[in-house]
């Protein structure tokens, strides 16, 4: 049996004054991230104009080799030249989908709100991919068809397109319904 990819989520509040360091900072941790077998991406997320905390993911084939990504020579290097960039550093690994909604900490969302979260950041990149490349696709049979256009969306909804989704609805995707008192005390009487 094959064990599922593995990410870790690394969020960092940049010192204060030092935005733009963090970010270049961030990026040579991507790029050093390249060069190591079992790496399958990693992307930043810059934090609203207002805000300071950037969001930086690593996708490994598993989690042995994440673990050699992260007790590596050249990561410790990193990290210590990234001293005083950041405050409150926060480290998550996930597998799967468990990632984009919720934490151990934290109660997933329905089902249904995963699923229109996903929606939500799908359909439009859809539309924008088949709109901008759909007359060449448009050529080929079904099968490349489908082959070129899901190799080329999976990525980009993976890494960018759905955890911006998932954070933009966090406050619905986490709402917990709210029941009156007189439903709450026959919930609670069953």
């Amino acid at each position: 049996m094959s064990t599922p990819p593995v990410t870790l989520m690394v969020s960092r509040r940049a010192a204060h004054g030092r935005y733009q360091d963090l970010l270049a900072w961030l990026h040579e941790g991507e790029h050093l991230a390249t060069d190591f077998p079992g790496y399958l991406g990693s992307g930043i997320l810059a934090p609203p104009a207002e805000g300071d905390e950037f969001q930086i993911i690593f996708r490994f084939t598993n989690e042995h080799t994440l673990h050699a990504w992260e007790h590596s020579a050249s990561r410790r290097a990193w990290l210590h030249r990234g001293n005083g960039l950041f405050e409150r550093p926060q480290e998550q690994r996930v597998s799967g989908l468990d990632g984009w909604f919720g934490t151990s900490q934290a109660p997933r969302p329905p089902r249904w709100k995963q699923a229109v979260a996903i929606w939500l950041a799908f359909f439009p990149v859809s539309l924008l991919f088949n709109l901008l490349f759909g007359h060449w696709l448009g050529m080929l049979d079904l099968v490349p068809r489908v082959l070129l256009s899901t190799l080329g969306l999976t990525p980009v909804m993976v890494y960018l397109f759905i955890p911006l989704s998932t954070r933009l609805l966090a406050p619905w995707l986490n709402a917990r319904p709210v029941v009156d008192g007189h439903a709450a005390q026959s919930l609670r009487s069953r």
